[in-house]
């Protein structure tokens, strides 16, 4: 057969996404590849022992399951390698420890991932390292920011629950400028939208748990590094014993082939109920960068290449003593919707967010703040379920 890898470099994102990975000729033909379950693993002879001299040595070091899922991402993110740990969160942690030591200084953005907040809060001060939260309308100033020991730079764009945007691009140019690494969350926008290796990012992360898998049952996260960062970052991996499982890597793999059109449907439902719920006199305003309306909209319009399901909205509420029973009564009244965290799989969420822990930004202060995870429902009962809670939360 002839070679196909030019044919899908110049090929359309859901073809590449069908195809990226491991090679059928590879497994004797078959279109997926097998699930390897392995801790120990045999050498022909002492001295292939003593060198390692051969692709697979132990099982925390990769499978072909593992690597058939990390060759995929490399495709899509454009990296130099890939890691798969068990969880998103971890996909955040382990580059911080790879990257930060004792009399560290690190800048996080204000508007991150609460436990990425609480992780550096506790494990990243007791290590030694200061941190630092910065707004994310901050640009140009980041460059204040910066001290001779800042060593690392995480990014989110758009922020957790408020959807602030970022410049990674100017970001990224800042904090090479000081010797500092770039790390990214692009759960929200996924590689399919948002290429953050492409933008100047050194360590694109993402929680696979959610649009990669895509069916509310995997955990895992990934880890993409570009060539200047990526020995270390494995290494890192390898030394904290950090690995993925081959039954959850086949998964996400499988998850990986419907990503592109699971996202398209993502993304025009949710545009349609966000738009909607801007008419809304219930409504204070909507969180999502890819309105006309949003703040950001101007930098996710240079940016990103589409927009995904989660978002948030304001709900009018008469005064701060009634914020937390109007959320409530609207989160009671839905029956469509599930209360749960997480997102990115095919049901719609919802949750009122908390965000007590900001440190230097402003939030919303019309009303709670409700996070919806858009699934793949038909809109028209999306719409029928938002207007019961609505209706209850003005009751209150």
């Amino acid at each position: 057969m002839a070679d196909k890898s030019e044919f899908f470099r110049e090929a359309g994102v859901n073809t590449q996404l069908a195809h990226i990975g491991p090679d059928p000729a590879d497994y004797h033909g078959f279109v997926n590849p097998p699930v390897v379950h392995a801790s120990t693993v045999l050498f022909p002879n002492a001295r292939a022992m003593e060198t390692r001299a051969q692709k697979y040595t132990y099982g925390t070091r990769g499978t072909p399951t593992t690597d058939a899922l990390t060759e995929a991402m490399d495709a899509l993110e454009g990296s130099a390698g890939t890691i798969i740990v068990p969880s998103g969160l971890a996909a955040v942690t382990v580059p911080f420890l790879a990257f930060l030591s004792a009399g560290d200084h690190a800048l996080i953005v204000d508007s991150v991932y609460a436990p990425t907040r609480h992780f550096c809060d506790t494990m990243l001060t007791r290590l030694g390292i200061e941190v630092e939260y910065y707004d994310p309308a901050l640009g140009e100033g980041l460059s204040a920011l910066m001290r001779p020991n800042t060593r690392l730079v995480h990014t989110e764009a758009p922020g957790s629950n408020t959807f602030e945007m970022q410049d990674i691009g100017l970001v990224s140019r800042i904090a090479h400028a000081g010797g500092a690494v770039v790390t990214m969350d692009n759960t929200w926008a996924t590689p399919l939208f948002f290429r953050p290796l492409d933008h100047g990012v050194d360590i694109s992360i993402h929680a696979a748990t959610k649009y990669p898998a895509g069916h509310s049952d995997i955990l895992m996260g990934t880890v993409s590094a570009n060539r200047e960062t990526w020995s270390r970052l494995k290494e890192a991996s390898i030394t904290l014993g950090i690995c993925g499982s081959p039954d959850d890597s086949y998964q996400v793999l499988k998850g990986l082939r419907t990503m592109g059109i699971r996202l398209e449907r993502h993304q025009q439902s949710t545009l349609e109920i966000a738009r909607w719920l801007e008419t809304r006199d219930e409504v204070a305003r909507v969180l999502h960068p890819a309105l006309e309306s949003f703040p950001g909209h101007a930098l996710w319009k240079r940016d990103f290449k589409g927009s995904s399901g989660i978002f948030s909205f304001v709900l009018k509420a008469p005064s701060a003593d009634r914020f937390k029973p109007r959320a409530h009564a609207f989160l009671d009244a839905l029956r469509l919707f599930g209360l749960g965290y997480s997102w990115g799989g095919y049901e719609s969420l919802a949750v009122h967010v908390g965000l007590s822990d900001r440190k230097v930004t402003k939030v919303p202060e019309e009303g709670p703040v409700i996070r919806l995870q858009i699934g793949l429902e038909d809109v028209a009962d999306i719409r029928r379920d938002i207007e019961a809670g609505l209706a209850a939360a003005s009751a209150v």
